[in-house]
């Protein structure tokens, strides 16, 4: 059914649709906009989730979103001030900082309501960064994904408490459900991963960047010294060919080579953590969520993550997981072997736990919805 005229347009705002949390959560919204009955718009520079925005049942629209410049912000805040005005935008939800600031000058100029979703955790080494990542938090609500954000947000910023909602990502358990994934996506995936068979697996998932911890997972796994472990990281380099390289410069010193496989992207995550023994999170700086983590237990599979950020509200050490002090390949190493042991009856047992406590994609459209009808309400 098509929106009728009177019902609210919402416009997000974000860089662009690539891949990551911030993309799919943008797809998520945009498909629960339209179910309600509403106009989802999404402004980004584009990027292969363009396509699911559509299916999703939203519209797409290009700008260069990407640009950090002074002068690139102030021209998209003239762009988007523009399609509020023609489409008659009823509010306007920012994902990331660059074109949060121009959609919240366009808000400004057109008094649209401006809502923002504060995803990390957002450096401030360079001169003036806090203000630049201020206005993550200049929302007329603040979305936080964990409670780790809401007190950052809180603290950092001054935000009274009263503007600041907490929304936990989440995943569909019609997608990540175990008994769902056919054997043969499995065995495709073992095929391109190069497993041999009856090798067990302990899986990195997230792009190849130093602060997730993939060096540290590697010293956890020489310090097993287990022939049959197989550790698998999953994600982009994004251009990173040189810590790639590292990372396997690493394996090849610590004598487990051929242990390694950095497979890139995958497109069929649910099988990934079926072909997973073990779902490590090894992350050095604190995550506003940890989404994989989620995802891994819905898959019922164990899970380790490191104790800081959002991870510490999603896995209760030793009930859906384990929980490890981050940059500790020891500890790291004694949790892998303690997951690695576990009876059948054990695991099975943690499985059902950890997929009985992860909060889904649903709950969060809706609670982000009744968000859009405080502000929109005026009630907010």
């Amino acid at each position: 059914m098509p929106p009728s005229p009177d019902s609210p347009v919402v416009l997000q705002v974000l860089p662009s649709l690539v891949t990551g949390g911030v993309e799919r959560g943008t797809v998520e919204i945009a498909q629960a906009i339209a179910e309600a009955e509403a106009t989802a718009l999404v402004a980004s520079a584009g990027g292969p989730l363009v396509r699911q925005i559509e299916r999703a049942g939203g519209e797409h629209i290009a700008l260069p979103l990407t640009t950090k410049s002074p002068l690139g912000i102030w021209r998209n805040a003239a762009a988007l001030e523009a399609v509020i005005r023609q489409r008659k935008v009823s509010l306007v939800h920012a994902r990331s900082r660059a074109p949060a600031w121009s959609a919240w000058l366009a808000c400004r100029r057109t008094g649209v309501p401006f809502v923002t979703t504060y995803h990390g955790t957002y450096s401030e080494g360079l001169p003036f960064k806090r203000l630049y990542n201020s206005v993550m938090a200049r929302g007329r609500i603040v979305i936080a994904a964990s409670h780790f954000i809401a007190d950052l947000v809180a603290e950092r910023h001054k935000v009274d408490r009263a503007r600041i909602r907490v929304i936990p990502r989440g995943v569909d358990p019609a997608v990540f459900d175990p008994a769902t994934v056919a054997g043969s996506r499995i065995a495709k995936l073992a095929a391109e991963w190069r497993l041999p068979d009856g090798v067990r697996t302990v899986v990195l998932p997230g792009r190849l960047t130093s602060w997730k911890g993939h060096s540290v997972l590697l010293e956890a796994v020489a310090r097993l010294a287990r022939p049959d472990l197989m550790c698998v990281f999953v994600g982009s380099h994004q251009g990173r060919h040189g810590y790639a390289r590292a990372l396997e410069d690493q394996a090849t010193r610590l004598g487990i080579a051929e242990q390694v496989r950095l497979v890139g992207q995958c497109d069929d995550m649910p099988a990934a953590m079926c072909l997973s023994d073990v779902v490590v999170h090894a992350s050095t700086k604190p995550e506003a969520f940890g989404r994989v983590v989620i995802e891994a237990q819905a898959m019922g599979r164990p899970v380790i993550a490191s104790d800081l950020g959002g991870p510490v509200e999603t896995v209760r050490h030793g009930e859906t997981g384990w929980r490890v002090r981050p940059n500790d390949p020891i500890a790291l190493a004694d949790a892998i072997a303690v997951a690695l042991d576990l009876s059948p009856e054990e695991h099975e047992a943690l499985g059902q736990r950890a997929r009985a406590s992860v909060p889904t994609v649903r709950a969060m459209q809706d609670a982000t919805l009744d968000v859009y009808e405080a502000v929109l309400t005026g009630s907010a």
